[in-house]
C-alpha cells in the first residue's frame, strides 16, 4: 500500500517561523541536490535516447546491458507486486508501444521494420521481463485443424504434446500449440512460418522461439540447448555444411526442428522464406528451381526444407554466417537408428545410478535440472549422436505421419507406431520416476510403483 503525501506544515516548524542560519544552510542545501538531481535525470534521458538510436549491432539485441535499470522507486514498485524474481504477469504498461501501432501486423504477408528496437522498447516499458531475457524461451509445434485420419493418429499427437508439455514444465519454458492455420495457402509443411512469424511479435519477452515439429519428441528430458555456443548466430538447425554445399542434397538438413532469435534479422529472414511458398506466384516456379539445386528432392513442390537448405547455398554471404548447422548432438535424430538402441541406453543408465546415490535420491521435480548436473559427470565417455550410449535429445519420427497415417513406404506402419510408443514411455519412464511410478517396459503402458532407492547399489 502507498503511504499518503502529507502537506509540509505536518512536519517541522510552522510556516510563520523566522528562518534561522541553519535553516537557510537546509535550504541551500536542499536546492543544490535538487539541481544536481536534475541534472543527472536529464544525462540519464539523453544517455537512453541515445541507446535508443544507436541499437547494439550483434545479432540479437544483448538486454540486460541495453536497456537503463529502472529508478529505485519503481523497482520498489515490482517488488510490492511480488515480481522481484520474475515478471509481472498482471501489469501492462499503460504508455504507447508497437501493439498501439494499427499498421503493425501479425500477418506473414506484411514486412516489419525496426523490430530490434521495438523489442527494446517494449522490455524497457516492462522492466521485470528484463531479468533473464537473453535465455528465454518459447516452444510452439501444431498440428492440422481437423481431426486425424489415422484412427490413433489423435491419440499419439496428444501423447507427443504432453512431452513436450512435461519439458517444458521442467526447464521453465512456456510453449504455444497451435491447431489452424494462420494463412490459408500455407498449409502442411509451410503452416509453422506464419505460426513463428506472428508469435515472435506475440512475445516480446521471448530471445528464442523453438519449432518442434508434432512428431518430434524430447528423449532426453534433461538435456538443455547449450545457448551459450549459438550467441553468434540467430537460426539452428540440425545439418551437415558439406551435404548442402558439396553433395546438394536436400537431406543435408531437417527443417522440422530449428531455433531462431527473435530479431530483425529473423523476420528479414522469414519474409525471403515464405516467399517460396504456396501463397506466392512463383509457387511452382520455386518447386522447378529447388529440383534442378538438389536433385535427390524426391517430389516436384516446393517445401521448406529445401527452400532452407537453398537459401544457406545460394545466398551464403547474406544468411548463412548468421546459422548455426548443429551436428554434435541430436538436435533432432532420425527415429529408426535411435529406437533400437532405447533399451540399451536405460540399462547404460540405471548403471550409472547404482553406483552414485545422488542420482538415487528422490527429489522435487521442480530441482530436475541439478540432477541432471549430477548425471552430466558420469556421461564423459557416452558420446554425443549415432553410436553413443547418451540418452538421444529429440527424436523425430519423420516419415512415419502419425495424424494421417501414409507413411513412407520404406518402413511399415507398424513399426512406426511401436517405435512412437517406445520413444514416448522412454520419455515418460524420465517424468513419471519424480512421481513414484514407470512404465515396467517401453513397450508396456501400464505402470508400477518405483522402490526406495531404486535400481539400487550395486554392493
Amino acid at each position: 500500500m502507498v503511504s499518503p503525501e502529507f502537506p509540509s506544515a505536518h512536519y517541522g516548524a510552522s510556516p510563520m517561523a523566522k528562518p534561522t542560519l541553519r535553516s537557510k544552510a537546509s535550504v541551500w542545501i536542499s536546492d543544490g541536490l535538487l539541481f544536481l538531481g536534475g541534472v543527472f535525470i536529464a544525462l540519464l534521458l539523453v544517455w537512453s535516447l541515445f541507446s535508443i538510436a544507436s541499437p547494439n549491432p550483434n545479432p540479437g539485441p544483448d538486454f540486460e546491458r541495453t536497456i537503463f535499470k529502472p529508478p529505485k522507486r519503481e523497482e520498489e514498485a515490482i517488488k510490492c507486486a511480488g515480481s522481484a524474481n520474475g515478471p509481472n504477469l498482471r501489469r501492462d504498461s499503460p504508455e504507447r508501444t508497437f501493439y498501439d501501432n494499427p499498421g503493425e501486423s501479425y500477418s506473414i504477408e506484411k514486412t516489419v521494420k525496426d523490430w530490434d528496437e521495438k523489442r527494446i522498447e517494449w522490455l524497457r516499458k516492462h522492466p521485470s521481463y528484463i531479468n533473464g531475457a537473453r535465455e528465454r524461451i518459447l516452444m510452439l509445434t501444431g498440428s492440422q485443424p481437423s481431426a486425424c485420419k489415422n484412427p490413433i493418429g489423435d491419440h499419439l499427437l496428444l501423447r507427443f504434446f504432453k512431452n513436450k508439455v512435461d519439458y517444458c514444465r521442467i526447464h521453465g519454458y512456456d510453449i504455444f500449440y497451435n491447431n489452424a492455420h494462420l494463412h490459408p495457402k500455407m498449409g502442411s509443411y509451410w503452416a509453422k512460418l506464419p505460426v513463428v512469424r506472428a508469435a515472435m511479435i506475440a512475445h516480446p519477452e521471448a530471445e528464442w522461439i523453438w519449432w518442434v515439429d508434432s512428431d518430434a519428441l524430447f528423449t532426453d528430458m534433461e538435456f538443455k540447448l547449450p545457448l551459450e555456443r549459438y550467441k553468434g548466430h540467430n537460426l539452428v538447425v540440425h545439418g551437415w555444411a558439406h551435404l548442402i554445399h558439396e553433395e546438394h542434397s536436400w537431406t543435408g538438413l531437417n527443417a522440422g526442428v530449428f531455433l531462431i532469435r527473435n530479431c530483425q534479422w529473423s523476420m528479414d529472414f522469414i519474409d525471403v522464406w515464405a516467399k517460396m511458398g504456396p501463397q506466392t506466384p512463383d509457387y511452382e516456379k520455386w518447386g522447378a528451381v529447388l529440383r534442378s539445386t538438389f536433385p535427390d528432392k524426391a517430389f516436384p513442390e516446393s517445401d521448406d526444407q529445401t527452400g532452407l537448405a537453398y537459401l544457406i547455398y545460394k545466398e551464403r554471404e547474406r544468411w548463412a554466417d548468421r546459422i548455426y548447422l548443429e551436428s554434435e548432438y541430436y538436435f533432432e535424430g532420425y527415429w529408426e537408428e535411435i529406437v533400437k538402441t532405447l533399451d540399451n541406453i536405460t540399462e547404460r543408465y540405471e548403471e550409472i545410478e547404482r553406483t552414485d546415490a545422488k542420482l538415487r535420491r528422490r527429489h522435487a521435480e521442480k530441482v530436475s535440472e541439478q540432477y541432471g548436473a549430477f548425471r552430466e559427470e558420469h556421461l564423459g565417455e557416452a558420446g554425443y549422436g549415432k553410436g553413443s550410449w547418451r540418452r538421444p535429445f529429440i527424436t523425430h519420427f519423420t516419415g512415419c505421419q502419425p495424424c494421417s497415417g501414409n507413411h513412407n513406404q520404406m518402413y511399415s506402419g507398424q513399426s512406426c507406431w511401436d517405435g512412437m510408443r517406445k520413444a514416448l514411455n522412454f520419455a515418460d519412464n524420465q517424468v513419471l520416476r519424480k512421481y513414484g511410478f514407470m512404465h515396467p517396459h517401453l513397450l508396456d503402458s501400464s505402470v508400477s510403483d518405483v522402490p526406495f532407492d531404486y535400481p539400487g547399489s550395486r554392493d
